[in-house]
C-alpha cells in the first residue's frame, strides 16, 4: 500500500514481508479493478472535457509496460518484485513478445482511436526491442498508433522522467495537444510540461524514477 501511495521510494526490491501481498493483489480481480476505475475516468474526460479540433494535432500518450502490456507474468516468476531486477533478463521475455494486453487500457485506446487522436506510446523500453514491441501489441490488439517512441542511446543516459519530458517538449513543438497521459509510474506523468491531464494506474512492483 505504501509503495502504491508513493511514499516508499527508490526502493530496489519488494521487501519480502509485502511480496504475498503483492502477488496477491496483481493477480486479483481488485487490481483489474482499480485499473478499470481508473480507465473509466479517462473515457469520462475524453467525453466531457476534451474539445478536439480534429486537425491532427489532437494527441494522448501511453506508456507501455503495465499500462498498455503486463510483465506480471515475468515478475510472478522474479517472486513479485522481490528480487532485484535483472534487465538482460527482463528484455529477453520481453524480446519474445508474449506480454498480454491490459484489458481496460485496450479498451480506452480503441475508444481514443475511434475519435480520431494521435495516439503515441513513450515507453523506457530500448530501441533494439522496438520489433519484439510492435509485433507483442499487434498482436494482443494495438494498432493504429501515431508513433511509438523508445529510448535510444542518448536517452539512456537521463533519468525515466527526464527522457519523458523531453520527449513531451518536442511533442508540443511539433504542435500536438496533449490532452492525456496514461502510465503505471508517476514518472511517465510527472514533470514541465504537462498534460491537460493525467491518470496512473496501480503498480506496485517496481519503481522507476
Amino acid at each position: 500500500m505504501n509503495v502504491e501511495l508513493h511514499n516508499i521510494r527508490e526502493f530496489q526490491v519488494v521487501p519480502e514481508e509485502c511480496v504475498g501481498y503483492i502477488g496477491k493483489y496483481v493477480t486479483s480481480t481488485q487490481y483489474k479493478v482499480h485499473s478499470e476505475r481508473a480507465i473509466e475516468e479517462a473515457i469520462v474526460y475524453l467525453s466531457t472535457s476534451c474539445n478536439l479540433e480534429n486537425d491532427g494535432k489532437d494527441a494522448w500518450i501511453f506508456d507501455i509496460d503495465e499500462t498498455l502490456l503486463s510483465t506480471v507474468p515475468y515478475y510472478k516468476k522474479q517472486h513479485f518484485g522481490g528480487e532485484k531486477l535483472n534487465l538482460t533478463s527482463l528484455e529477453e521475455w520481453m524480446s519474445q513478445g508474449k506480454a498480454p494486453a491490459l484489458e481496460n487500457s485496450l479498451k480506452l485506446f480503441n475508444e481514443m482511436k475511434a475519435r480520431g487522436l494521435q495516439i503515441i506510446l513513450v515507453s523506457s523500453r530500448r530501441e533494439h526491442l522496438r520489433s519484439a514491441t510492435i509485433d507483442n501489441l499487434v498482436d494482443v490488439g494495438y494498432y493504429g498508433w501515431t508513433s511509438l517512441i523508445l529510448r535510444g542511446p542518448d536517452d539512456e543516459l537521463m533519468g525515466v522522467q527526464n527522457y519523458k519530458t523531453e520527449v513531451r517538449k518536442q511533442l508540443i513543438g511539433e504542435g500536438y495537444r496533449i490532452w492525456g497521459i496514461v502510465g503505471d509510474q508517476y514518472s511517465s506523468i510527472e514533470g514541465l510540461p504537462r498534460a491537460k491531464r493525467t491518470f496512473k494506474l496501480p503498480n506496485p512492483l517496481y519503481y522507476v524514477s
